[in-house]
């Protein structure tokens, strides 16, 4: 049953939150959830229009932050884990609420997911009506075809396909009007103007073949945040967190303990 904001909280600690990517869910973080639930009170996010959280008339990235900041608003402040959209949408709360976000972890993301004049770190327009055009046709063959883009060209992909595929469909089919009004979000953001005004510590983690949120975009994103540092995941592509679990961990504690 879909709720305004669906959220599954475990574990005991300071709050995390943590935000999947586009046409995901919360499932989608498997390991890690137990990991970070041993030292934090994790807090899985269902995006808008995503798993189980209903989808609004139109999704934009105000509306997100603005549903996350009241959910949260009784538990701040906290730290801000998101991946690829959801690195978009921490990226945006952290500027329009920074009383709210204290530290961010920015993994397989970027501030422009399309490439343009002056911006060739991203994927083409073309790509992305693509998928729009498929959903329409086929959205559980497109939702697989995703997911192995995702994890093309990098290692351990077979093995990581296996166990994500399984998780994909675990909260039903989504909503693909949802699906294709989140695309549509992915392909016009631009948060570049956004990044000198982020003030808080923060973490990009990028996959070494990512071909969906290029490594040039990680460093770019941690060299104009205020307070940004930069982590390379050799031989990842978009789920350093499942691909490369111990790697990807190791990268997150150093940063969250130093701070």
């Amino acid at each position: 049953m879909s709720t305004p904001l669906h959220i599954e909280a475990r574990g005991e600690g300071p709050p995390l939150v943590l935000l999947h990517g586009w046409a995901m869910h919360s499932q989608m973080w498997g390991p890690l959830l137990p990991r970070l639930a041993r030292r934090y009170r994790v807090h899985a996010v269902d995006l808008p229009g995503h798993g189980h959280s209903a989808a609004p008339a139109e999704l934009t990235l105000d509306g997100v932050v603005s549903a996350l900041a009241s959910a949260f608003a009784a538990v701040a402040p906290l730290t801000v884990l998101g991946w690829s959209l959801g690195g978009q949408i921490a990226m945006h709360w952290a500027y329009c609420q920074p009383e709210q976000v204290s530290r961010l972890v920015l993994v397989a993301t970027s501030p422009r997911f399309v490439a343009g004049e002056g911006w060739p770190h991203g994927m083409s327009d073309e790509t992305l009506v693509r998928f729009a055009d498929e959903l329409r046709a086929n959205w559980k063959l497109t939702m697989e075809r995703f997911l192995t883009l995702q994890l093309q060209g990098g290692e351990h992909s077979r093995a990581t396909l296996s166990a994500l595929r399984e998780r994909i469909f675990a909260r039903g089919a989504p909503s693909p009007a949802a699906l294709i009004g989140a695309l549509a979000l992915l392909r016009t953001a631009d948060l570049r103007h956004e990044l000198a005004g982020i003030a808080q510590p923060a973490l990009v983690v990028s996959g070494e073949r990512d071909t969906l949120a290029l490594p040039e975009a990680g460093r770019f994103l941690a060299g104009e945040l205020r307070n940004g540092a930069f982590a390379l995941i050799a031989g990842a592509a978009h789920i350093p967190f499942a691909s490369h679990a111990d790697a990807f961990g190791a990268a997150l504690d150093a940063f969250l303990d130093a701070r």
